[in-house]
């Protein structure tokens, strides 16, 4: 028997007068917009920097993606930064394709960020679909309490004292909405488009830098069915189909992830766009 799709959250109207007014009197000291792949996310965000902007307040973005940290990954990770225009963004581009890239350090990066921005009175937007990113922010997650920690922790933990990770109190979250059917449309007019736009020879001209293929596949979605592709694991038309299908079931595990975040008390005012 087929499965009834999830019914979406009640949409709400966000008022950015009130968002305004709720950060300038403290009462909120991030705002966060989050939802799964393909929702439009980073153009809503865009879009509330310019209406703070409007309101005689900058504004600047933060990007929560796992994979938009990775120099030369471009296209397969949507990266678009054209789309901000004058928006200024933080932690994209920031680490070697190649190299794994981490929760803990994303904590640490985005603490910088966050205690930046406002240091310049500047209001800060998380963006992005990660939600474990987003959780170790929003959540205030201390790595430091859980123990034993590994020899891969050790390596990259140091000696960062845990006083220096400031990290937001009191942040306001924004879900931006859209059906599955138009999510899944999205998704797939996207990929068509990805490929077109080159996003084989990316792949390729990553694995040609020297980029193992184990790496490359461990980064998922993209780069793993096209890296696949490339070694003659599937014909053209067979990889189009998977990784599609492939997008289409990790959009809806962000946002079982997202849904799991409100059971467990967090706030989230969806809207549609």
């Amino acid at each position: 028997m087929k499965s009834m799709p999830a019914e979406l959250p009640e949409s709400e109207n966000i008022d950015i007068k009130s968002l305004y007014e709720l950060y300038s009197s403290g009462a909120i000291d991030l705002v966060v917009v989050l939802g799964p792949t393909a929702s439009g996310k980073t153009k809503f965000a865009v879009k509330l920097a310019n209406d703070f902007s409007s309101l005689g307040c900058r504004a600047e973005i933060i990007s929560a993606d796992s994979r938009q940290v990775y120099r030369g990954m471009d296209i397969g990770t949507g990266k678009d930064l054209a789309e901000y225009g004058c928006v200024p963004y933080h932690l994209i581009d920031i680490a070697d394709a190649g190299s794994q890239y981490n929760v803990f350090q994303f904590q640490q990066d985005f603490s910088t960020a966050w205690v930046d921005i406002r240091s310049r009175n500047a209001i800060p937007i998380l963006c992005g679909g990660t939600g474990l990113y987003i959780n170790a922010v929003t959540s205030r997650y201390n790595f430091r309490e859980i123990h034993p920690l590994s020899e891969k922790r050790k390596n990259f933990d140091g000696d960062v004292p845990a006083s220096s990770i400031s990290l937001p109190s009191s942040p306001y979250i924004i879900g931006v909405l859209v059906n599955r059917e138009v999510r899944n449309e999205r998704i797939d007019a996207r990929l068509d488009a990805r490929l077109q736009d080159g996003m084989i020879n990316e792949v390729k001209g990553l694995l040609e830098q020297g980029v193992p293929e184990a790496v490359m596949i461990s980064y998922g979605l993209e780069y793993k069915f096209v890296t696949l592709f490339l070694k003659g694991d599937f014909d053209y038309d067979e990889m189009r189909d998977k990784l599609a299908t492939a997008i289409h079931q990790f959009a809806k595990r962000q946002m079982t992830w997202f849904r799991g975040m409100e059971r467990s008390g967090v706030v989230i005012h969806w809207t549609e766009v």
